[in-house]
This record gives C-alpha cells, structure tokens and sequence, in this order.
C-alpha cells in the first residue's frame, strides 16, 4: 500500500488500515443489528451507512491531498477528490432520507441520487488511466448517456407504464445514465484496469444502492427493503476505496493523450439499442401506442446519436490527418535514406521499391518492379543470391540477426555496384506479407577496405606482398589438407654498394625492377612477397621438384643486369628453399628457408639450396666458428703446423710449406677449409693473415743456420694479396727477421683465382720484385687456363694430387690412358715458362715413383712428411741434413 493512501497508518491488517477495518465491521454489525430487529432501522441505517461514507470520503480526500503534495499537481488527485464527494453525497442522501418527512423523500432522493451520480462520474473519468484526454471523457459521457436512455426508455416501456412518479423518474434516469457512463468508463480504460475496474464496481454498486432506496422511498416500500438497499451503499465506498489505492500504488501515471485505437463503441451500444428496440416494438403490440414521456425519453435518444457521430467523423477526419501525416513522414524518411527499400514476394519478384532508387542508383520503377530480384544481380552473385532468399523463405523461426546479401547490382547506367543487403522477413505482417530487403551501396567502404588492406599487406615500393602478408597465405596454404607448397627465401648481394655508389634512387630503382621480374616469373597461384631491405620471397603451390626449377629460374632472371638510365647494375642473388609443411608453426618454416638461404651465400651466392637437417647442423657449427672466432690470435688459438717440401732425388728437405690450424678449446682443431671462409666473411683475412706471416718468418729465421738452404712457404688468399699495403707488410716482416727474400713464398690458390687476374698479377710482380718467390698452388683442380698460367708471374707450379694416379688402372674410365701424357705436358711447359714443379698431394710410393718418372725435381705428402708441429719438424730436419 502506498504511504500516500494513508499516511500516519501504523497497524495494518492485510495491507489495510486498522481503522478502515474496525469502521467496516462496526457498519456491518449495525447493518446486521438492524435486520435482525436488535436494533432501530433508521440507527442503523444511519450509522452504518454514515460511518462507512465518512471513513471512505477521509480517505479517498487523504490520498488526493499526498498525490497532489507528491507529484506537485492538481491533476491527478481530482479523481480521488470526486469520487470522495460522490461517497459524501450517497452517505449524506441516505442519511437525510432516513430523517426528512416522507412526502420530502422522494425529492430528497433524486437530487442526492444526482448530485452523487456526477459526482462519481467526474472521479472515475478523471481517474489516472481512465480516460486521460477531454476528448474521450466526452466519448465516454456520450456512449454513457446513449445507453442509458436506450435502456431508460426500454425500461419505461416495462409494464406497468407512466405509474412513475416525476421525482422518481428523474432519479431513475440518472441512475440508468450514471451506471452506463461507469460500465464504460471502466471497460474501455486503457491502463489501470484493475483500478478502473473496482472504482468504476464500487461506484455503481453505490448509484444503484442509493437508486433502490430512492425508488423503495418513493413507493413507500418497508424499511426492511430499504436496509436491504442499503448494502450496496455500504460495499461501493470500500471497493472505491480500494481501487483509488491500486491506482495510486501503480506508480506512474499514464501520459498525456490516451491512445484511442477503437474509434466508436458500437459494439458495446448495440446491445442497449437492441433492448430498446425490443421494447418498443413489445410496448406496439401490447398497447398499440405511446405517451408523451415515452416519445420525449424516444427522442432523446436522436441527439446522443447525433453527438457520437459527430465524434466518430471527428476521430475519423483526425486519424485520417494523422495517416496521411504519417505516411507522407514515411515517404520523406523512405526517399531521403541511404538505403534504397524494395518488397520482394514468396516468387522473389520485385513489388515495390522506395523512391529514393533513382536518387541512389539511376534505377526507374520500369528498370526494377515485376523481375526477380536475383535477376538485377551480377550472373556470379545471383546463385548466391537466390539460395539464401530461399533459405529466408523456408526458415519460420527467427533467426537472430537479419541475413546479409553481397552482390553487385547494376545501376541505371549498366555499371556494376558493389552492395550490401539486409533481408527482413515481414511475411506475418498482414499489411507487407513479403520480404523488405533494404540495399546500400557498399562501393566506397569496400575501396577503403582494398585501400587499408594494400597499406597493410602490400609493400609500398614494388606493390608485392609484404611479411605481413606472406605470413597470412604461409598460414592459409599450411591449412590446407594434403598441401605441398614450399617457400622461398631470395637474397640480393649488392644492394648496399648500388646504394652508396650510385644513389638511393638508383637502388629503389633497382628493388622496383626486382619486383617485375619476380612478379613476371612466378606462376598465377604463387605469392612473391618483399621481406625487408633486399631480401624477398615467394609462396608457390608447387612441390619440391618444381619449387627448386623455380628457384632456378629465379636465380637466372635476377642475376640478369639491370639496365638503369645512367647506370649497369650487376646483383648476386642466394636463395633458401624450404616445404610449407615442415616446422611446428610459420616462424619455423620462414627460418628454415632463410638457414638454406645464409648456406647458400656461404657456398659461393648465385646458387640455391634446400633445407635439410644437415643443413642445420652445419649452419649451427658455422654460426659458432662466427661466434669464437674474433679474438683467437689475441687468446692464442692460431697456430701453425709445417709439412716439409722435399727434392725427390735424394729425399732432401728444400722448403716447408707453413699450414693453419685453429684450435679452439670448445670447437676443437679447426682447419683453414673451413676457418678461412668465415674469416673472410667477418673481415678478419688480414688479422689472421699477418699473424700466418709473422709467426712463420719467426720459425724460419729459427730454423736458418750455415749450410741449410731451407725456404718457407705460405698460403695467401686473393683478398688478401690485393691489399694495398700487403708487399710493404712482407717487406717489413722479412727486415725485421733478417730474411732473405728468396727464402720465402707466396701461394695463391689456383681455385681461389680471382676473375679480376690482372689485380692479381700486379701483386705478384711487386712480390717478385721484391726478391720473393711466387707459387700457383693445386694447379689442376681450378679453371686457370694455360694463357693465364702464362700471364701469372710465378716461380713454383704446385702440381694438385688429382692430376697424379699411381697406376693408369686406377684411374677412371675416362681418363685412362690420359693422365701420364697430361703430367708430361705439365712438367714440359714448366721447363719452358722457367718454373720450377712441385708435385704435393703425394699420398703413396708409386704417386711417388710416377711424378719422378714423369720429371718433377720436388715433391710434398704423406708419402714423403705429414705435417707437424716446429718441434717435431726441427728434427725432422736433423734427421735429414745434409752431409758435409
């Protein structure tokens, strides 16, 4: 209960004050007491009937008063304020009909029975909920009157006709009309039906409680009928008043302006009409005519059929402005949208389409209406389409979210648009019965979308696919049941001096052309992809075999000059190939392509190579001979082993050729095969190169004495002996040890030949100059010609150990026959160029006896010394002098 209702209450039975409670019971114990004779009538009457009104009126009055203090309006509390008066003046008519002379009754009774009668019907018409506009409390008082005059004048057709007294008449009119005016108020509100409902029962138990007592006082009827009467009188306040406190425990009250959704209340008039008709009709028969007060009550009729016309053309003259204001609101929304609406029915033609299609897409209604939607779609989309308008269709239940079609649609102008649809499905709607599909033109979002995709997944400078993107399609293809692709990691040598050399915009011009001819040699399912800097790579859908043609093809287009205006670029190119399927995750397979790439950069670039565990391990050793190796001249690491060079007639030690080794504590003994290239990768050549020359101009000043003629030999690679400085450094080492400079020589591999020869020519020039011995080592196993043996100044030809075989049997098939002449050849033209022969890589006697046969005055391997440390060597050589 709201404390509004009854502020200051404190006890409380079921909700309900006490006190209402204990004046409810007093009033039906005295009403009981004087039914049963205990008590006098008219007491009985009075105080029952009186108690029960002045409880009702106090609270009805309470509750107006805190709505009012509440809510700070006047409005909503005049209803409970009404109805208040109308409970005072039915209590206050019974009680002044139970005292005034009875010839004044009948008076008494009508305008109390009228005064009440208004009364309650402005309290529940002003009741929140009731009726809340003046407009339908006129409706409300008008289908009220219609039906209280049709039943009025049925009523005053009822036999016995005309016996009715003129005070009762009036009473019983307004008794009839006030209970019409309350039957419908309370079945037509709109909100706070249960409200409505008990206020509008306990005022019209009240009207025809206080209707039975002024026409039983009017006949003169017993007392006992009028206590009777009375109970009504008694029960309509306590319904009143407890449907006035629904309405204020409710909440809220409704807003402004009901929202009528019946125009007429014809049905509910038509059963009174009918009565009237009835009795007319019965009233024709049995007497055969009227009476002036039946044909004035007749005829009162007309006008409050008049009056409800009139509202009912009114409402409907208003509901007509109201849907043409509505629909031309639609319209103005429907052509002034973004999205262009059309109705599609069940066989999925167009029936309808908003006006705003010639705005948005040039399409006239001739252009669209009576064709299949999925007709006005591109003949790729329109299967698409059609399923899922189907699927629409043969789906009842909702589904959530509304489905969305993608499809080009062509505009007025025959040009393809992309949009994008939204298909709702208004079938149980009786007034649309078919599928509202609402279309927006999607082409600017989805070039955005292409344009944020191509800054984020494309390289801005070729237009290839970036890491990003790589990484996505590695993924994709990995996902894919049964795939074999392979990835390939392009490396480019070169790029760095293009950059220094000739300018940066040579070398994105470089990298832009690179783009090209990737693009240009990759098949249509591959994906080729800049990385970073100069490093590029490519996605192919092939397995392995066609994958490395691939790669091959790669090598020779990319390794192709490139023709720049102003400028011949020439770029070496390593690629690393590795399977999609290989690997935990994408980093696993991009590493392993790039461990192929580093090997194949390592073995001489312009080459590819494929992964393989092999592989792995041997990048693993390289990577750590890269991490231990600076430092290891200073940590005392290097060292050198000598191999004795001997004259083959006699077995004479004449020289010494000094060998590297690295030993290193964790790697073990490293040898210069495999020291040397990473050296030379890390820049560490002439470090360890001046070190070679020191430490073996130190064991040879050692080993020099009177009487042994011993020379020292060491190995140097082209970069090396292209240093400009290189000649002054061996010139300064001999001074320092007191070396003659025929004691010493320089080899240079024949398979380290440089194709810049004539650099290399130059150095050893200077060299020979100098006094220092030159020597072409492993002749036969590089690709020097005989013209360039000619141009190279040297003093020793090493005879590589391949070129030698012990017996012609032993030889390959293909050289049978072959190798002594070849040998021949070799020591002839030494004779004639004045070099002196050494044959090396002498692994057994007969190699031996064979190079001796054939000429050669000097030989060096196992056969004849292995290498050995200077301790070992310094004896060997005691061993070996020569005698005096």
């Amino acid at each position: 209960m709201s404390v509004a209702f009854n502020p200051g209450a404190r006890y409380r039975i079921g909700g309900v004050p006490a006190v209402d409670v204990a004046v409810a019971v007093a009033a039906v114990v005295l009403l009981v007491g004087s039914l049963a004779g205990l008590l006098s009538e008219t007491f009985g009457l009075v105080a029952g009937v009186g108690s029960v009104a002045a409880m009702a009126t106090y609270r009805l009055w309470r509750l107006a008063i805190a709505i009012h203090r509440t809510q700070h309006s006047f409005g909503p509390c005049r209803g409970g304020g009404f109805l208040g008066l109308g409970t005072l003046a039915s209590g206050a008519t019974v009680v002044a009909l139970a005292l005034v002379p009875d010839d004044l009754r009948p008076a008494v009774g009508a305008c109390g029975l009228a005064g009440a009668v208004v009364a309650y019907v402005l309290g529940l018409l002003l009741l929140p909920g009731a009726a809340s506009t003046v407009g339908v409390r006129l409706r409300r008082v008008s289908d009220g009157v219609s039906i209280g005059i049709s039943l009025a004048f049925a009523g005053w057709l009822m036999p016995p006709p005309g016996g009715m007294p003129p005070a009762a008449l009036a009473g019983f009119l307004f008794a009839v009309g006030g209970l019409s005016i309350v039957t419908v108020t309370g079945l037509r509100a709109a909100r706070y039906r249960r409200a409505a409902l008990l206020c509008g029962a306990g005022t019209g138990a009240s009207v025809l409680g206080l209707a039975l007592i002024t026409m039983f006082v009017s006949y003169g009827a017993s007392d006992r009928g009028v206590l009777f009467a009375a109970i009504p009188v008694l029960v309509g306040p306590v319904l009143i008043v407890v449907g006035a406190h629904l309405a204020d425990a409710d909440g809220d009250l409704p807003p402004s302006g009901e929202p009528e959704t019946r125009l007429s209340g014809y049905p509910l008039l038509s059963v009174p009409a009918l009565l009237a008709m009835l009795a007319a009709l019965y009233h024709l028969i049995t007497v055969g005519e009227f009476d002036k007060t039946s044909i004035l009550i007749g005829l009162m009729v007309i006008p409050t059929v008049v009056v409800r016309e009139i509202m009912a053309a009114s409402d409907v003259r208003r509901y007509a402005r109201r849907l043409v204001e509505q629909e031309a609101h639609f319209r103005s929304l429907v052509a002034g949208a973004n999205d262009l609406i059309m109705v599609v029915g069940e066989d999925l033609v167009v029936s309808w389409q908003s006006p705003a299609a010639a705005r948005l897409f040039g399409l006239s209604d001739a252009d669209v209406i009576g064709r299949a939607f999925p007709s006005l779609m591109h003949p790729d989309d329109a299967p698409n389409v059609t399923a899922l308008l189907t699927a629409v269709l043969t789906e009842r239940q909702s589904l959530g979210r509304p489905p969305l079609v993608d499809a080009r649609l062509r505009d007025g102008y025959g040009v393809w648009r992309d949009t994008e649809s939204t298909v709702g499905d208004q079938r149980a709607v009786p007034e649309v019965a078919a599928l509202v599909v609402h279309v927006r033109d999607v082409g600017e979002r989805r070039h955005l979308e292409r344009t944020l995709h191509q800054l984020a997944f494309t390289d801005q400078l070729t237009g290839l696919a970036n890491r990003r993107e790589l990484m996505r399609t590695i993924v994709s293809q990995r996902e894919m049941p049964g795939h074999t692709g392979a990835v390939l990691v392009v490396d480019l040598h070169g790029m760095a001096g293009v950059n220094e050399m000739r300018g940066r915009e040579i070398g994105d011009a470089v990298l832009i052309e690179v783009g090209r001819r990737l693009r240009t040699a990759v098949g249509g399912d591959d994906l080729p992809a800049r990385l970073a800097g100069d490093e590029f790579a490519v996605v192919t859908v092939e397995g392995p075999v066609l994958a490395y043609a691939l790669g091959t093809r790669l090598l020779t287009v990319l390794t192709e000059p490139y023709q720049l205006p102003g400028a011949i670029v020439h770029l070496n190119v390593s690629i690393g190939l590795a399977e999609l399927s290989g690997g935990d995750t994408v980093d696993d397979v991009l590493r392993r392509a790039d461990l192929a790439r580093r090997r194949a950069r390592q073995l001489g670039r312009d080459r590819i190579e494929w992964y393989d565990a092999y592989l792995e391990e041997q990048l693993v050793r390289r990577m750590d001979l890269e991490r231990e190796l600076p430092g290891a001249a200073a940590r005392g690491e290097l060292d050198l082993v000598y191999q004795p060079v001997l004259a083959l007639p006699d077995r004479q030690p004449v020289g010494v050729e000094a060998l590297l080794r690295w030993r290193n504590p964790t790697l073990g003994t490293v040898l210069p095969t495999e020291l040397l290239p990473v050296a030379e990768d890390l820049a560490l050549l002439d470090e360890i190169g001046q070190w070679v020359l020191a430490t073996a101009c130190r064991q040879l000043a050692a080993w020099s004495e009177p009487g042994r003629e011993l020379w020292m030999s060491i190995n140097v690679s082209p970069r090396e002996l292209a240093g400009a400085d290189y000649v002054t450094r061996v010139k300064a080492v001999l001074a320092e040890y007191d070396l003659s400079p025929e004691t010493f020589v320089v080899e240079v591999a024949e398979a380290k030949m440089p194709g810049d020869v004539p650099a290399v020519v130059t150095q050893l020039a200077a060299l020979r100059a100098l006094g220092v011995r030159t020597a072409l080592d492993d002749f036969g196993a590089g690709q020097a010609s005989l013209a360039q043996l000619r141009r190279l100044p040297v003093d020793l030809l090493k005879i590589d150990g391949s070129i030698i075989a012990a017996s012609a049997d032993q030889l390959p098939a293909d050289l049978q026959g072959h190798s002594r002449p070849l040998i021949d050849v070799v020591v002839d033209l030494g004779r004639r160029l004045g070099v002196d022969i050494i044959a090396e890589g002498l692994e057994s006697l007969d190699q031996v006896r064979q190079a001796v046969e054939a000429g050669c005055r000097q030989g060096q391997g196992f056969a004849l010394a292995r290498p050995a440390p200077a301790e070992r060597i310094e004896a060997f050589l005691e061993d070996h002098r020569a005698p005096r």
